[in-house]
């Protein structure tokens, strides 16, 4: 797959079927619309595209707050060129491209500087100057120029509308557990391992602390039973989200306790898949409380993973 992150880059490009959209947690919608871009593109001879933006839209708007990403850079583009697609055009979301009008958008844009023969979207996309731009315009557009033009109904599971939306709201429930329905995989969050301040491992219970991005959706506080994922191998673990308030004062971040595990992973990339949660985070009143709770939460965590065969 090839990947254009820049519109000045995009040049002499051979025609295209082009999926549109946020494609933001590149979940089974989303993979459903590539699917069908993809379908159309061998039918047709074109190459297949998916076109989206690095930033999200929503975040040039006056006063707006920032939307979390639900995947990192590179998880989204390895999910993408799984699903067969040829080039990747993830630019970023500029105010000039806010203030195109829908014509030169779908025009100038997607059928100028894509060259794109056929246009595939979800029911509710929208484009072009205060997003007037919708699938009718889109079909419009198409049947003037001879492009092929499909939009996709919405897509259900268990009668539930998936949405990358829907999806934050399950993260920053806790409700870790639903992710793989919608999405195809575990909630993870990702990173180098940093040094802590090493109380784990004077409890007996040695953790990997990785450092929240805060560009990044994340759970609430409190513990979960987890993966982590060490240089490609999956390993049973259990995890703290917090401040740590039995000890101090400090910033929200991730430590993972590793079952039998001896290596040291200072760092190391690893990353912390979320099964499900435990328990919320809470203060104790000494450092015996808290060894004691977590002896418990290894004992819940061990069981789950012994139970799914993990351990």
């Amino acid at each position: 797959m090839i990947i254009f992150e820049h519109l000045e880059d995009i040049e002499h490009i051979e025609p295209t079927a082009v999926a549109l959209g946020n494609f933001d947690g590149v979940h089974f919608g989303h993979q459903e619309l590539i699917r069908r871009m993809k379908a159309g593109a061998d039918a047709r001879g074109l190459k297949a595209a998916v076109f989206t933006f690095s930033n999200h839209p929503k975040d040039l708007l006056p006063g707006a707050k920032k939307v979390k990403n639900i995947l990192y850079k590179h998880e989204k583009e390895e999910i993408i060129a799984s699903l067969g697609v040829d080039y990747l055009f993830s630019v970023p979301f500029t105010r000039e491209i806010m203030t195109l009008m829908p014509v030169d958008y779908v025009c100038g844009l997607l059928m100028g500087r894509l060259n794109a023969k056929a246009l595939y979207c979800g029911f509710n996309h929208s484009f072009g100057y205060r997003a007037s731009g919708n699938p009718d315009l889109l079909r419009q557009l198409g049947e003037e120029e001879g492009v092929h033009v499909e939009v996709m109904e919405p897509f259900k599971i268990e009668g539930n509308l998936v949405s990358s939306s829907m999806i934050r709201t399950l993260i920053a429930s806790g409700q870790v557990e639903r992710c793989p329905k919608y999405m195809g995989r575990w909630y993870a969050i990702g990173g180098e391992v940093v040094v802590g301040n090493r109380l784990g491992r004077k409890l007996g219970f040695p953790t990997s602390n990785l450092v929240i991005d805060e560009d990044m959706v994340t759970p609430p506080n409190g513990v979960y039973i987890t993966h982590c994922v060490y240089n490609g191998k999956r390993y049973p673990s259990v995890t703290n989200v917090g401040v740590k308030p039995t000890i101090g004062q400090y910033k929200k971040n991730v430590e993972t306790h590793i079952f039998d595990f001896d290596k040291e992973l200072y760092g190391k990339n690893i990353t912390v898949e979320f099964l499900k949660k435990t328990r919320d985070e809470v203060r104790f009143d000494d450092l015996a409380e808290l060894s004691d709770q977590i002896v418990r939460d290894c004992r819940e965590a061990r069981a789950f993973h012994e139970a799914a065969g993990s351990l």
